[in-house]
């Protein structure tokens, strides 16, 4: 009995400190808004780089947000809506490509669809910046399920910067010479 105990010690050990590794992995919390109304928050949202908006984002590149969320109902299948307001009046949908927008197959740590109430997830959002005007963005990112109703909705500030072209710069010195 003594044997079984200690067996069931270890095991309970080694999954708290996988669980804790996984967390140790995650990149800390952005500090993202609510979108209007009611709709269900995230708990969580990571965007890689960036802990206080506005987020600096290349043009031409890809931005990774990590979304965890927690689903009401039976979910078999959801969609990544974006929207963006530039200049605090123009709204317009941002398009993003079928693979993109789809979430179940980026849902991470081995989760996938169907989702059950109650339970939560992380979806990686690998976002496509285009070549844009560099300004300042208001994004609001909505994941909608098979029935066309928010399962979560978030706004990130995010300022469109020119990357340095992959230019290494290097720093030569002359005087120390020897």
């Amino acid at each position: 009995m003594q044997v079984k105990a200690s067996i069931l010690t270890l095991v309970s050990l080694g999954l708290l400190a996988f669980v804790r590794a996984a967390d140790a992995e995650k990149l800390p919390a952005t500090d993202v808004k609510r979108c209007s109304g009611s709709k269900p928050f995230p708990l969580e949202v990571r965007v890689e780089g960036c802990l206080t908006p506005p987020c600096n984002i290349v043009k031409g590149s890809t931005q990774n947000f990590e979304i965890d969320f927690a689903v009401d109902k039976y979910i078999t299948e959801m969609t990544t809506l974006v929207k963006a307001t530039t200049l605090g009046i123009i709204t317009v949908p941002y398009e993003l490509p079928a693979d993109v927008a789809a979430v179940c197959p980026n849902l991470m740590y081995g989760a996938y669809c169907p989702l059950y109430p109650t339970e939560d997830v992380t979806y990686l959002f690998s976002f496509p910046i285009g070549e844009y005007p560099e300004i300042g963005v208001k994004i609001e990112i909505y994941l909608v399920d098979q029935d066309k109703q928010v399962a979560t909705c978030f706004v990130c500030d995010i300022k469109v910067v020119k990357g340095n072209g992959g230019n290494t710069f290097y720093q030569l010195d002359y005087l120390n010479r020897e």
